[in-house]
């Protein structure tokens, strides 16, 4: 199930007029990097599998989104040159909000993408992704852990606020709009996926909700 991933999201996020000149480097320290999280997500071929700790329903979700909304500003994460953070659920935290919202258990990770898509449609999945993305800021695990507090500002108009505890170990949970529900955590083994880059991503362990579902 390949998908020509890179170059859909490019061309969408040519068709926003994201892709910028690179500026000269202003000192003889190394610049950001300008590789994009979409080259990063679809780089282990981007297929189902049954790995319950990567990024797969994820980056099939950023596809679909794009495949029908071109000018989505999803298509921000093929353009490496412009600054975000996003906050990305694993294939497990899709299979909780599955569960939450059918009642079921469901296994397969493509049944779980197809579940979510015949519920909520695309429009609903677009708003779910971009509450995940904070535009503008290159937020590595340093700099989350030194945002205890904080609130954060995301692509979709709403906040999330960063709670950080560091006994008796490091955890950093995000607190979203669904009051009733357990709060995402970081997974510690799953920061500062690429690094060194403009675009940089952690992984959570569940699906922020925008809304109180």
């Amino acid at each position: 199930m390949k998908r020509r991933v890179p170059a859909l999201l490019a061309a969408s996020a040519l068709a926003l007029g994201a892709v910028q000149a690179t500026a000269p480097a202003a000192s003889a320290q190394a610049a950001p990097g300008e590789d994009s999280l979409a080259a990063l997500l679809t780089s282990d071929g981007n297929t189902f599998d049954k790995n319950k700790n990567d990024f797969d329903i994820v980056t099939e979700a950023a596809l679909a989104i794009v495949g029908a909304k071109p000018d989505s500003p999803v298509a921000l994460l093929a353009d490496g040159s412009q600054k975000l953070t996003v906050f990305a659920p694993t294939d497990q935290a899709f299979r909780l909000l599955a569960k939450d919202l059918t009642g079921k258990n469901i296994k397969s990770e493509k049944a779980i993408f197809d579940a979510l898509v015949e519920l909520a449609g695309v429009d609903t999945i677009e708003t779910v992704l971009l509450y995940h993305v904070v535009p503008g800021k290159t937020l590595t695990s340093g700099k989350v852990l030194k945002a205890d507090g904080a609130k954060l500002a995301t692509a979709q108009g709403g906040k999330i606020k960063v709670k950080v505890t560091m006994k008796p170990k490091v955890s950093v949970t995000l607190k979203d709009l669904d009051k009733d529900a357990t709060d995402p955590k970081a997974v510690l083994d799953a920061l500062d996926l690429n690094k060194g880059n403009k675009q940089v991503a952690h992984g959570i362990d569940r699906v922020l909700r925008p809304i109180d579902l």
